[in-house]
């Protein structure tokens, strides 16, 4: 078993064994407080619910690798130690075994087991919560070293997170041209059927059927060079030209009917 997996399972053992004395902590003053066993142990259940989510929470952030053994040597010199992360993780043992050697002479197992939990709470949140947030804070901004490391990393991680948004940038910015000369293409491409479509509008009732197999025509031939920007490219230039030419007069776009089906063209609902 490697040694950093060995740490992960002593911190776990510590986390629980703190775990465990709060608990008692918590049941010995509601006790204390005149509380009934039955109301402890319907509040408990609540409790124990919380308790477990932050535990959980705390533990996926460890597991995951936020936590002591990710710190970067050169910014911690002496967190980052071997020596430092044995004595993170055994606090809650340390803090129990100091409460303990205080409670020499006591008689009263339950107050020894409450002196116990007090050694084993204050020794835990004095290392996890105190002590260990400022030795990280004064040995990465103390020696120059530190500093001089944490200014150049936080420089590259800024250079390499405006490299990539530069890079994101040119990629739209080629699909972006890419699409455009695409639409010119299509659009001197589809000039004559764009046309044609633009008369097939204005065909007398008694072609509409004739009309519309040549739309269908058509509208096969876009999707087949194109797909469907192709033919709403089409259509918006079929449309327009068909405006251009009926100046003081409404124009039905029948081609979006006549087209409903081919490729993955559907027609407007009339609703």
């Amino acid at each position: 078993m490697s040694r950093h997996r060995t740490l992960k399972l002593v911190h776990l053992a510590g986390t629980a064994w703190f775990v465990l004395c709060v608990g008692y902590m918590l049941v010995v003053a509601l006790r204390q407080a005149g509380f009934r066993w039955w109301v402890i142990f319907s509040l408990s259940g609540h409790a124990a619910l919380l308790m477990f989510l932050l535990v959980s929470l705390y533990l996926f952030i460890m597991v995951r690798g936020v936590g002591r053994t990710q710190k970067i040597e050169i910014e911690h010199p002496l967190t980052s130690t071997g020596s430092y992360m044995v004595f993170y993780v055994v606090a809650p043992f340390l803090g129990g075994m100091a409460g303990c050697l205080a409670m020499v002479g006591e008689h009263r197992v339950a107050q020894f087991l409450v002196g116990v939990a007090m050694g084993t709470f204050t020794t835990t949140l004095l290392v996890w919560v105190v002590v260990d947030p400022v030795t990280s804070m004064l040995e990465a901004v103390l020696p120059p070293t530190s500093r001089k490391h944490r200014r150049e990393r936080l420089a590259q991680t800024k250079a390499e997170r405006q490299r990539k948004e530069r890079e994101r940038q040119q990629l739209l910015a080629d699909i972006l041209a890419k699409e455009e000369a695409q639409r010119h293409h299509w659009q001197e491409a589809l000039r004559p059927q764009a046309e044609k479509l633009a008369e097939l509008l204005t065909t007398d009732s008694s072609d509409v059927k004739q009309a519309e197999r040549e739309a269908v025509s058509v509208g096969l031939h876009a999707w087949q060079l194109g797909g469907i920007s192709c033919m709403r490219e089409l259509h918006d230039m079929a449309i327009a030209i068909s405006k251009q030419k009926r100046r003081h007069g409404d124009v039905v776009d029948f081609v979006s009917f006549w087209w409903d089906g081919i490729g993955t063209w559907r027609s407007p609902s009339l609703v």
